[in-house]
């Protein structure tokens, strides 16, 4: 389940892209099947094992080609550890939210991002981040412990990266059957075993069929109510420069790695 949008990113093969805040890799893994490099970057290290071992397996298949690279990078988002200019593409989804100083780790992915190069950010859009946050303090920091400690303004977001030296290129909602299930688990407690509720499983089970199958009723749906019910907001904006050649892969020798 992608959030990004990689045509709106422009992403081509043999570019460096950062996932940041990579998680267990869903943008990583469509960016390597693109024939992109990538750099998964996260806190967690066993969501980074995770993405090497998936990426070793996406080669042993025949996914992604042989010369394509991945590297995974134990990193904080307000202090990368990378060159200037070193990517082509950033990735940041659903990160900013948990960051107490945003605008810090908006001025590294600057830092980092070539001129000419892309970056897309995406957050929980304000409505139905409201409403999580109304129907359960477990949902938010404080009481969940590296939680979202903010809900974003209408602007806010466009105006930081217009702040940080960004131009900015669109933005777009996705996720809309998304936002009634996490209702769903905020009204009944968010970190309840899903199977403790009966509403939630029959959901969850809903969004597993339509992320697996993609049948043309919920992919209409999506499309109707994104706009509205949209549960993350996508904003792409562009590093000012000239295009340059895409830029090396980082040195291993140069980078925090993580061993699979």
């Amino acid at each position: 389940m992608l959030t990004a949008d990689y045509e709106r990113l422009g992403l081509r093969p043999g570019e460096l892209v950062l996932d940041l805040g990579c998680g267990f890799g869903r943008h990583a893994y469509e960016a390597l099947r693109r024939g992109a490099h990538v750099v998964a970057c996260d806190l967690g290290l066993d969501e980074l094992r995770q993405v090497l071992s998936i990426g070793a397996v996406m080669w042993a298949d025949g996914e992604v080609a042989d010369d394509v690279v991945l590297e995974s990078v134990n990193g904080d988002a307000t202090g990368l550890p990378f060159a200037d200019g070193s990517f082509d593409r950033i990735i940041a989804s659903e990160v900013m939210e948990h960051i107490d100083d945003d605008e810090a780790a908006l001025a590294e992915l600057v830092r980092v991002l070539r001129p000419g190069g892309v970056l897309a950010v995406t957050i929980p859009a304000r409505l139905p981040e409201r409403i999580c946050w109304a129907l359960s303090s477990d949902y938010h920091a404080p009481a969940q412990v590296g939680g979202h400690v903010r809900i974003y303004g209408r602007h806010e977001l466009r105006d930081k990266m217009a702040a940080a030296g960004l131009e900015g290129l669109g933005s777009h909602r996705a996720h809309a059957l998304h936002s009634p299930y996490w209702w769903l688990r905020c009204a009944v407690g968010p970190n309840r075993p899903i199977e403790e509720s009966r509403l939630v499983s029959l959901y969850h089970r809903l969004l597993t069929w339509d992320i697996v199958k993609a049948p043309r009723t919920t992919r209409i749906a999506e499309r109707i109510l994104t706009p509205v019910l949209g549960k993350s907001l996508v904003v792409y904006a562009r590093k000012p420069g000239g295009i340059l050649p895409a830029a090396p892969l980082p040195d291993r020798r140069e980078v925090a790695g993580v061993a699979a």
